[in-house]
């Protein structure tokens, strides 16, 4: 069970009830301006993927979310179907062997994040914050730094400080080092460091840098 927690009891929200709307009002709107301009992208995602005949288009995974409710994070399917036969969730990788030759072009523009767009939409996930994650790892994660809880006084979103320059998670050190990251946002947070964080992810992606 998920201990209830409250903003004042160690770590401080640096954003401002009056920012936390304008946020959702931001996401909303913006999410839908994307899903709308975005739409042909979609498309010749979709089409490159049905032509691989190897499983469905989407990929759909439970991850814990906001107030540490569980949600099911959406992408365009990057890995063969059978990437976690054995049934132990794994980490995914930079060169990942289990990327199918659609997928890892997908992956490396970050047109798998696509359909995430929809988690925005819908309340789900927000434009900035820290990435979602299985509790599979987040068990690991508490299990040596139980300040993870704090994470959930936030939506997961599409990108962060800690997604541009921590790049893939797939060490347990990682995972540390993100969730530092993502815990001096949630203290100094605020409408504008979101609007900074985004222009650099856009920058980067236009310019394909990797992350």
């Amino acid at each position: 069970m998920i201990r209830e927690i409250t903003i004042d009891m160690v770590i401080s929200d640096g954003m401002s009830i009056t920012e936390r709307a304008m946020k959702r009002v931001f996401d909303f709107t913006v999410s839908l301006i994307g899903l709308i301009l975005l739409s042909p992208a979609f498309l010749v995602a979709y089409i490159m993927l049905k032509r691989q005949h190897d499983g469905p288009v989407l990929f759909r995974q439970e991850r814990i979310g906001y107030h540490g409710q569980p949600f099911y994070i959406l992408k365009f399917r990057t890995m063969r179907m059978d990437s976690e036969s054995e049934g132990v969730p794994q980490l995914a990788c930079k060169s990942d062997n289990r990327l199918t030759p659609v997928g890892k072009f997908l992956r490396e523009h970050h047109l798998d994040e696509l359909p995430q767009l929809w988690n925005v939409l819908v309340g789900d996930m927000s434009f900035v914050g820290p990435r979602p994650e299985r509790k599979y790892f987040i068990d690991k994660i508490m299990a040596v730094n139980p300040d993870y809880e704090y994470i959930y006084l936030m939506r997961p979103g599409l990108t962060s400080m800690a997604t541009i320059y921590n790049g893939y998670t797939d060490t347990m050190e990682k995972m540390l080092i993100r969730l530092q990251m993502d815990l001096e946002y949630l203290k100094k947070r605020s409408f504008w460091m979101d609007v900074k964080i985004i222009f650099t992810t856009v920058c980067y992606i236009v310019y394909g840098k990797k992350f």
